[in-house]
C-alpha cells in the first residue's frame, strides 16, 4: 500500500506555513500528489464595513475578504511547491469548509489538516471542523499539531489499539507510514485481568499480520493508569516510547465512557504534541 495522493487543508492559521512544509516533506518522500485546498467557507472573523449602505454591501465585502482570504492562502501553498520536484494542484473553494473538505477528500488517500488554532476568532468554530473532518471523513485523516514533534517520516509509531472497527480502520489506513517506521509499538490498556489476557493474544495476532505486511510491530498490554483518562494514557506512553505519529481510531460513543466526542478522541486532539493519524 502507498500514498499516491494527499489532500491538505490550508487555513490562516500561523501553523499553516509549517503544515504546509511537513505535507511538502510526506508527499516528496511518497512519491504523492498534493492538493492544496483552499474551503472558503463563511466569513467567521470581524470584518470592518465602514462605508457599507445595508446588509447586502456587507454581505459582499465580508464574501470577498474570505474569497481573498482563500486565494492568499492558496498563492502561499504554490510558491512553497514551486521550486519542489513534485506534482501539486491549489483549490480555491466556494462550499461550506467541512462539505469541500469530504468531497475533495473522495479523490485522495490521505487528509493533513492542522489542530484547531486556540488563537483563532472562533476557536469552538475551529475545534469543531477538525472534529467533523476527523469523524465524518471517509479518508484518513493526519492532524498536525501546532507545534511539537512534527516529523513527515516518523521513525517510531504508537498504535493505540482495542480490536475495535475503528482502531482496526486506523490501522490500515496507516500502513504505508509504518512502513518507513523503525519501531511501531501496538499498545492495549485493559479494564480487568480478564481482559488483559485476551487483549495480549489478540495483540500478537495483529503484530503477527502486520509481520505479514513488513512492518514489525511489538505488542503491549497494560492496566489503566489510576486518575489518568485514556487520553493522557496514550499521551504518556508515546512520550515514554519516543514515538513521532499516534495511530487510533476516532470514536462516537462505545462502552467506555471516556470515548464518548468530548473525551479520548476530544482529548488527544486539543493537546497532542506530535502528528496523530485518525480513521472512523
Amino acid at each position: 500500500m502507498s500514498l499516491r495522493s494527499i489532500l491538505l487543508v490550508l487555513d490562516d492559521a500561523p501553523s499553516c506555513a509549517d503544515r504546509t512544509r511537513f505535507a511538502i516533506r510526506l508527499a516528496k518522500a511518497h512519491g504523492a500528489r498534493l492538493v492544496g485546498l483552499a474551503p472558503m467557507g463563511s466569513a467567521d472573523f470581524p470584518i470592518a464595513v465602514d462605508g457599507a449602505a445595508s446588509i447586502f454591501e456587507y454581505a459582499e465585502i465580508a464574501w470577498r475578504a474570505v474569497r481573498e482570504r482563500a486565494e492568499r492562502g492558496a498563492q502561499s501553498f504554490r510558491e512553497a511547491c514551486e521550486d519542489e520536484a513534485m506534482e501539486f494542484a491549489a483549490v480555491v473553494d466556494e462550499s461550506a469548509q467541512v462539505v469541500s473538505i469530504l468531497k475533495h477528500a473522495h479523490s485522495a488517500d490521505l487528509v493533513v489538516v492542522g489542530q484547531a488554532d486556540r488563537a483563532a476568532a472562533n476557536p469552538a468554530l475551529a475545534r469543531q471542523l477538525v472534529e467533523d473532518v476527523v469523524t465524518t471523513g471517509s479518508r484518513p485523516t493526519l492532524v498536525v499539531p501546532e507545534a511539537g514533534r512534527i516529523e513527515a517520516s516518523p521513525r517510531t509509531a504508537l498504535v493505540a489499539w482495542d480490536g475495535s472497527r475503528q482502531a482496526d480502520r486506523a490501522l490500515l489506513d496507516a500502513l504505508p507510514l509504518l512502513h518507513r517506521c523503525d519501531a511501531v509499538w501496538l499498545e492495549a490498556w485493559s479494564e480487568t485481568d480478564d481482559d488483559a489476557s485476551s487483549l495480549r493474544s489478540r495483540l500478537q495476532a495483529v503484530c503477527d499480520w502486520l509481520a505479514r505486511h513488513e512492518v514489525r510491530a511489538s505488542p503491549s498490554c497494560e492496566g489503566r493508569r489510576a486518575g489518568a483518562t485514556l487520553a493522557e494514557t496514550i499521551r504518556s506512553r508515546a512520550a515514554e516510547r519516543g514515538a513521532d505519529l499516534i495511530v487510533t481510531g476516532a470514536y462516537g460513543r462505545s462502552r467506555w465512557s471516556e470515548r464518548i466526542l468530548g473525551g479520548t478522541t476530544r482529548g488527544l486532539l486539543d493537546t497532542m504534541t506530535v502528528p496523530l493519524l485518525m480513521s472512523h
